[in-house]
């Protein structure tokens, strides 16, 4: 099982783009339609079945939120940052 992070380094690692709500990283990607956003959603929920780390994702109108926990570690991990940084590149 992964550590949780303390907060000093979930502050230092946190990738452009998200921020912190309690236990989470969160951030919401910004698209011109319903189906970029799906389509983004698609390739995110392929590295994280990939990675074994499932986000939630909410997807609406030109819109996708994206939140990340590690719930067996019961907070913010590792894992979570580097595939909130995955995401940002796959959004680029």
């Amino acid at each position: 099982m992964a550590d949780v992070l303390p907060d000093d380094e979930i502050t230092a690692q946190l990738p452009d783009g998200w921020h912190r709500e309690d236990d989470e990283i969160v951030r919401t990607f910004e698209f011109d339609s319903y189906l970029d956003g799906v389509g983004f959603a698609a390739g995110a929920g392929g590295i994280a079945e990939d990675a074994w780390h499932h986000p939630e994702m909410i997807i609406t109108w030109g819109e996708v939120e994206v939140r990340f926990t590690t719930h067996d570690a019961g907070g913010i991990t590792e894992k979570d940052i580097e595939l909130a940084d995955r995401l940002n590149e796959i959004y680029e």
